[in-house]
């Protein structure tokens, strides 16, 4: 599993900046590809990301940030640039509720 990008334990605040850098990390290597080929704005599945590639970025996103995430977040958030939005708001929303 790459985490180079993001080396910290789940529950911490991350940018939606930090969390596109540690998607296309993940994406990059998962699809054998140069980093700086994936464009944030162009949908995942432009890249030929299927379902299994999908559950294992979900499965590393869980494990990096500490919550549930389900597979159907990355069709209604097909880019990265969306998702990783849709993502640091969730961190945002699961520390409000922290003690």
């Amino acid at each position: 599993m790459n985490q180079s990008v993001i080396n910290s334990s789940a529950k911490q605040s991350y940018t939606a900046e930090e969390i596109q850098a540690w998607l296309v990390s993940n994406i990059s290597e998962m699809l054998g590809v140069e980093a700086d080929e994936i464009d944030i704005r162009e949908p995942l599945d432009s890249y030929g990301l299927d379902s299994a590639q999908g559950m294992v970025i979900t499965s590393r996103a869980e494990k990096l940030f500490g919550f549930k995430m389900s597979l159907i977040l990355l069709w209604h958030y097909p880019t990265i640039e969306a998702l990783s939005k849709r993502l640091a708001e969730e961190l945002v929303d699961s520390e409000s509720f922290e003690i």
